[in-house]
């Protein structure tokens, strides 16, 4: 029950961040930089599919590990390494096989992969800790 209700609470703070990221502050970012690429509506069963993977490799790299040793800087450093490798992996690879993909969106998504998982990661940790 303690693994779902972690679960649980790292998607709702990971999609609370990531929503206002792309609904709000960057929306206008991917738009001008990838709009020409960009679908006219969302595939929400590919997304869903996203956030249940990649939630579970935070939980399974980054949270319950850190929670095992009790160290929320665990959390922060091993979320942020996870974030900016998987984020860039995704944008290193649309950089190399796409036509005019981004540098800058690269460097942006790296960051925002980084402190977004770290951030999650931390939060969650902190949250489980406390009150699971």
């Amino acid at each position: 029950m303690k693994i779902l209700l972690v679960f649980i609470l790292t998607t709702v703070i990971f999609a609370a961040i990531d929503l206002v990221w792309l609904g709000v502050i960057a929306k206008n970012l991917y738009q001008q930089k990838i709009g020409f690429i960009m679908a006219d509506e969302v595939n929400w069963i590919a997304a869903l599919i996203f956030y249940l993977m990649y939630i579970g490799g935070i939980l399974y790299f980054v949270i319950f590990p850190s929670l095992d040793n009790g160290n929320w800087q665990t959390a922060l450093l091993k979320g942020a390494i996870l974030g900016a490798l998987c984020y860039g992996t995704y944008d290193l690879t649309n950089w190399a096989t796409l036509k005019n993909w981004p540098s800058e969106i690269v460097i942006i998504d790296i960051l925002w992969g980084a402190f977004l998982t770290g951030l999650t990661a931390t939060l969650s940790f902190i949250v489980s800790q406390k009150f699971l």
